[in-house]
């Protein structure tokens, strides 16, 4: 699924700052993985190159693969619209829209049959537990409830993959509990793979694995023998 070779990231300045040493590793199809680290350790750095938010210094990145970082910046854009779905700490809805349209905003920048996505964008909201918010408008939901928007849009065209940047840093932790355990049904019920950077120990207990970083490499990759329920 993903095959990440040899990721390096330096930013430039009077004293270049080297984020990322050589990270090397793979995430199979349908794994859940967490990316763990102190603060500085390159944890969303990493995050960024794959979701391809950044473009790394050096290093090769495949997904499904494809060489995507070959790709030109319009296909980049392409493939993130059609393969990749994202969730961030700050939720990132816009605020004049409704939850409901927040959610097929992915959907509705591709184009295609607009009755179908609005379809899919109520299932989604459906299944994370909004099924009477579709007409609510952010500053009308609390930081959970956003959330779980934040996470509908990020399905709506179906992504090979999930990347999540610490998506319960903002939240309680009740809330937290509600999103991460959504995840691992996602991951569980439809099989939906998950990249995932947190600072919270406890959040190891819903992954698959764990790859912790330290000082822009990898320290040691750690398997969850917990079953998970």
């Amino acid at each position: 699924m993903i095959k990440v070779e040899n990721i390096k990231k330096i930013y430039p300045g009077k004293v270049p700052t080297q984020a990322l040493k050589g990270v090397s590793f793979e995430v199979r199809s349908g794994e859940f993985i967490a990316i763990m680290g102190r603060s500085g350790s390159g944890k969303s750095t990493l995050l960024h190159q794959l979701g391809l938010i950044d473009t790394p210094t050096g290093g090769k990145i495949l997904i499904d693969n494809a060489d995507v970082l070959k790709l030109s910046e319009a296909k980049k854009t392409l493939f993130r619209l059609q393969s990749l779905g994202y969730v961030f700490q700050e939720y990132a809805l816009i605020a004049e829209l409704t939850a409901l349209e927040n959610v097929y905003l992915p959907a509705f920048a591709l184009g295609g049959d607009h009755d179908g996505y609005k379809k899919r964008a109520k299932e989604l909201l459906e299944v994370v537990g909004l099924e009477d918010r579709f007409d609510h408008y952010p500053n009308e939901l609390s930081g959970g409830e956003q959330q779980r928007v934040a996470v509908a849009r990020a399905l709506v065209n179906q992504p090979k993959v999930l990347f999540a940047d610490e998506p319960t840093a903002n939240l309680d932790s009740v809330s937290s509990e509600v999103v991460l355990k959504l995840f691992r049904k996602l991951n569980k019920e439809l099989g939906q793979t998950i990249v995932m950077v947190t600072h919270e120990e406890d959040d190891k207990k819903y992954v698959d694995r764990v790859i912790w970083l330290k000082d822009g490499l990898i320290e040691k990759v750690e398997k969850n023998h917990i079953i998970k329920r």
